[in-house]
């Protein structure tokens, strides 16, 4: 009797959870429900696929609307109708007019095995089709009795919306409505809104009101018992394109044609234990039918070779030979012994899971060459949803608050209590639409190849990217068999493949850098310097300070030791407590007796410590007894996906069971369970790690033998952990010299000649990119600019900019200081053409202005930078206000071990973490005056006391521990150091020191203090 309910995928509409709008069903006996969502399929798959719980015959359509307006709904009689309603809302959600979707007709387009029904208050018509229908609703049945279709009830059909649950629902309907239409809520037109009556009432009291119309009554019956709809949700077998080639057979002879052609390429001479496992795994993935995914993966990446393009294979897929013989990883599975069950067994549903990175350049392209190349393509959606701080502020615009209200609520600084009425309401209803889906988004690489028309399974939109999305996320998608190939985007790769490019131009006479050579570069002494010592500033995944302490604290110098790094930073290890016992048995052999002899025998190489999703399968089959099909489902509940499903809990029985019929003790049994639920969303497979580890290499290598090409590169590839400040830094610390961009050297992107690196113009903040094209071609063409009077006559330019490039110093080639320079482009600049320029046979006669002496000194350039690069390219130390005579230093922490210190340091980076009992803590990175980090720790007591302020010069006072050779400083006191006034708008005299060097006197009646900003 339900032809029109709502889900809260009615985006910024409905209220209702997909279980909610179900079990209002149960509770009031509905046998059917049509879920029919505003534009939207979202929930369709779902909706089926967990109906039959609640004892709900499901049928699925769409709710036509432009913004609130209805205009019909669109009901699936069959898989067949429901594919030709995706295919009709996509094409309308394809469209776009202005930022919005094309706009939806007010009749329906005739599409075979569907049914249509037009709300009765706005219908015009006089006739309907044969799968056309007229809805009346409660309100409607006064005017129906006076109506002409009074007459013609076999097309009338009862149309009961359900929007919200009660009265709150139907408030928080409204007021998401005021978000979606950016209104105060009380200018919210009704017209935007549904009408109060939209809620689930019983079958009984629906009847009873249209009891003087039981033809409607049976009409509904009748059309709903015509609807019917079915997906296969087992997952015993994908919906993936099924076939490479044109038949499932060949696709096999091909796979292990190139299978065999990889051997030569791969192990030249390969060992029996090679061959037999390359046997065994193609012979499992035939049989799990996964063939066809080996080659989709395969071809994508051929093309990316011929296109030269550097890509990274990671994920489970890394623990197969298969895939590394067929390039798709760089990972040997049987040098490092990977567990080949993580891989793929007889048990396992769905394929293996290829991560494949590329550069953030090449990327597009790659997914450009899967659309063209594949049929049934596209992008996964991902649902982003209502946070609580963005609610609070959305309800808090809503409800008319001022802005300080609205921020003081959102930092949750407040009591509940004491709040006024509409704060509070504003509290309430952000808590209650927490997690209600605001928008779709696409995921970061989640690309679907079917077997069947994408339409067949979901409605698409377009997102600017331009390529089809999927209204639904990778769960719904794999829930039906519909397994993504993830095309990842990652800026070390860009810096890898810039640097080697770089090298090649600044270093012609060396020979070409081979950077696939990891085998080299393993046993490489400089590269293992660079990871004992925690030197590894820009290089991927080893740079950040957890990973820089880490690799300290276990002083690691191989291969292996990094790839197991590379999982034990993840939050699961840390969150164990098994971090710190790995890096004590690691350090300390005799540790290692201290493992409980079960754990130690299932994981010898990492000590008996869970470091990889590998050993919690592990655990869970040797320790826990589960069969390699429950150790699977165990492993897909780690992803985070599964925790609140049934079948993780079952799971989860199942092993304690296990555990104490196998007289294992209750209490180690709860402590190995908490480890392995510490690794829930953050463990890595360890062929991941591997696949990290060969990367890190790469840029290793690099930066252990081209640090200033390495940085260049860098930089422009939008940097890495850290910000662009920190690896000019590290840039200079190589012994580079750091230069600002200049107009006859410089380009967007930041170059190197020898040891100077030019910041491109690329790094100024505001400057038109059009114009950094216009100076490179003019340059070019023309030749280098002579004069600031040169530049103007031959580029079209305003003072605006050309302040920026005066400020930056861009013409210091000129030898005149910026003030004169300034002085002279602002009596010249209204006098040249802003169109572009055209060279002529006469010359104009030059106007020359008599520039006056207009000093400028050193510390005004660090200030012009600070503005334009947002960092001073001088030592920050430089522009204290106050001269510092503090002379300790990083490399001298060591020898106060357990004393208190007082050190200076710049800030770099912070990070907010919680203690156990939830109170804020930080960690800091600092560095001194000679360039070297030091790290803080920030226990909530000093965190309250002593804050973080931005950027700038702090005096730290704290005591220096050490773990593990790592050395800390836990903050008692902090505060940062003033810094001098900028002197540009000062009353400051400029005068010269003995050495000749500036030194700036100011008037003490106007001297304030200025902060670093």
């Amino acid at each position: 009797m339900f032809l029109n309910c709502h889900t809260y995928y009615s985006l910024r509409y409905g209220t209702l959870k997909i279980r909610d709008l179900l079990s209002l069903g149960q509770q009031n006996r509905a046998i059917f429900m049509a879920l029919t969502d505003i534009n939207s399929t979202s929930a369709c798959l779902e909706f089926i696929r967990i109906a039959s719980e609640y004892n709900v015959k499901p049928v699925i359509g769409v709710d036509f609307r432009n913004d609130a307006k209805q205009h019909f709904i669109m009901l699936a009689e069959n898989n067949e109708g429901f594919q030709n309603i995706n295919e009709y809302l996509s094409a309308f959600l394809h469209q776009r007019q202005g930022t919005k979707n094309a706009e939806i007709p007010s009749k329906a387009k005739q599409l075979p095995s569907t049914f249509v029904i037009y709300p009765f208050a706005s219908f015009e018509g006089e006739t309907l089709a044969e799968n056309e229908f007229i809805g009346v609703r409660m309100d409607d049945i006064n005017r129906l009795k006076f109506s002409p279709w009074k007459d013609k009830q076999s097309k009338l059909v009862i149309l009961q919306t359900v929007t919200f649950q009660n009265k709150k629902g139907f408030n928080t309907h409204r007021l998401l409505r005021a978000i979606d239409n950016n209104t105060l809520l009380s200018k919210l037109p009704t017209s935007e809104q549904a009408s109060e009556n939209d809620v689930f009432i019983s079958e009984e009291k629906l009847k009873k009101a249209f009891e003087e119309f039981p033809q409607l009554i049976k009409n509904t019956e009748n059309l709903l018992n015509r609807c019917y709809i079915s997906f296969n949700f087992s997952k015993e077998t994908t919906c993936n394109q099924k076939s490479y080639t044109t038949s499932e057979d060949l696709d096999f002879r091909l796979l292990k044609k190139l299978a065999y052609a990889g051997i030569h390429y791969r192990y030249k001479r390969p060992g029996e234990r090679v061959m037999l496992r390359m046997e065994k795994e193609l012979g499992i993935i035939k049989e799990k039918g996964f063939v066809s995914y080996f080659l989709i993966n395969w071809k994508i990446l051929k093309y990316a070779r011929s296109k030269g393009y550097f890509y990274v294979g990671r994920g489970s897929g890394a623990n197969s030979i298969i895939a590394y013989l067929l390039r798709i990883t760089d990972v040997d599975p049987v040098e490092l012994d990977l567990y080949f069950e993580r891989f793929i067994n007889l048990y396992r549903k769905n394929p293996p899971d290829f991560d494949i990175d590329f550069s953030w350049q090449d990327r597009n392209d790659i997914t450009d060459f899967i659309f063209n190349t594949f049929k049934n393509t596209a992008l996964i959606a991902v649902y982003n949803t209502f946070k609580f701080k963005a609610s609070v502020r959305e309800l808090g615009k809503v409800f008319g608050l001022p802005k300080e209200e609205i921020d003081r609520l959102s930092t949750q600084d407040c009591n509940f209590k004491t709040l006024d009425k509409l704060s509070q309401l504003v509290i309430v209803y952000s808590q209650y639409i927490q997690g209600f889906p605001n928008y779709l988004g696409i995921h970061a690489g989640g690309i679907l190849i079917s077997e069947k028309p994408i339409h067949y399974y979901t409605a698409t939109f377009m997102p600017p990217k331009g390529y089809a999305t999927t209204q639904f996320d990778m769960v719904i998608a794999e829930d039906i068999g519909l397994y993504k190939f993830d095309i990842l985007s990652q800026r070390g790769l860009g810096k890898i493949k810039d640097a080697v490019e770089i090298v090649k131009q600044n270093h012609p006479e060396k020979k070409p850098i081979d950077i696939h050579d990891i085998k080299r570069f393993k046993e490489d002494e400089r590269i293992k310097d660079l990871l004992r010592n925690a030197k590894a500033i820009g290089c991927f995944y080893v740079e950040s300070p957890a990973m820089r302490m880490l690799l300290r604290k276990l002083q690691v110098d191989d291969y292996l030791g990094l790839v197991a790094a590379s999982s034990v930073i993840r939050p699961g290890v840390a969150k164990s407590g098994m971090m710190r016992e790995y890096i004590l048995r690691y350090r300390f052999p005799e540790k290692r007796k201290e493992a409980h002899p079960v754990l130690l025998e299932i994981m010898p190489e990492t000590y008996g410590v869970m470091v990889y999703q590998e050993d919690v399968i592990k655990v869970a089959h040797h320790f826990g007894g589960l069969d390699l099909g429950e150790a699977d489902m165990l492993r897909r509940g780690m992803s985070g996906k599964f925790r609140s499903r049934e079948e993780f809990q079952k799971v989860k029985d199942q092993f304690f069971n296990n555990c104490k019929n196998s007289g294992k003790a209750e209490a180690f049994t709860t402590e190995v369970w908490r480890q392995i639920e510490s690794f829930a969303g953050y463990a890595f497979a360890k062929g991941h790690s591997a696949s990290y580890a060969v990367e890190s290499y790469q840029s290793l290598f690099l930066k252990a033998y081209f640090p200033l090409e390495y940085m260049v590169a860098t930089l422009n590839n939008g940097g890495g952990f850290y910000s662009v400040e920190l690896y000019v830094h590290e840039a200079r610390m190589h012994g580079a010299n750091i230069l600002q961009p200049c107009v006859n050297k410089g380009y967007g992107a930041t170059i190197i000649d020898g040891k100077d690196i030019y910041i491109g113009f690329d790094f100024l903040q505001s400057l038109e990119s059009k114009l950094i094209d216009r100076i490179i071609t003019e340059r070019n063409k023309n030749g280098a600019f002579e004069s600031l009077d040169n530049f103007l006559e031959r580029v079209s330019i305003g003072m605006e900019q050309v302040t920026i490039l005066i400020k930056i110093n861009a013409f210091r080639f000129t030898g005149r200081n910026k003030r004169e320079l300034l002085w002279e482009a602002y009596m010249k600049i209204n006098k040249v053409s802003f169109e572009e320029n055209v060279y002529t046979l006469f010359k104009q006669k030059k106007i020359d202005y008599k520039t006056p002496s207009l000093p400028h000194t050193a510390l005004e350039g660090a200030f012009d930078e600070m503005e334009l690069l947002g960092f001073p390219l001088c030592s920050p130390f430089e522009l204290l206000s106050v001269a510092s005579e503090n002379k300790v230093r990083a490399t001298h922490l060591p020898n106060f071990t357990g004393k208190t210190v007082t050190i200076e340091g710049y800030l770099v980076t912070t990070k907010r973490t919680k203690t156990t009992n939830g109170q804020q803590m930080y960690f800091g990175t600092f560095v001194d005056r000679n360039g070297d980090f030091v790290d803080t720790v920030h226990f909530p007591p000093v965190a309250n006391q002593y804050r973080f302020r931005g950027k700038g010069i702090y005096s730290i006072t704290g005591k220096v521990i050490e773990e593990f050779d790592c050395i800390n400083i836990e903050v008692i006191k902090m505060e940062r150091l003033a810094i001098i006034q900028d002197p540009r708008y000062s009353s400051a005299t400029v005068l010269k020191n003995s050495d000749g060097k500036d030194k700036t006197v100011t008037d003490n009646r106007r001297k304030t203090v200025k902060h670093m900003p």
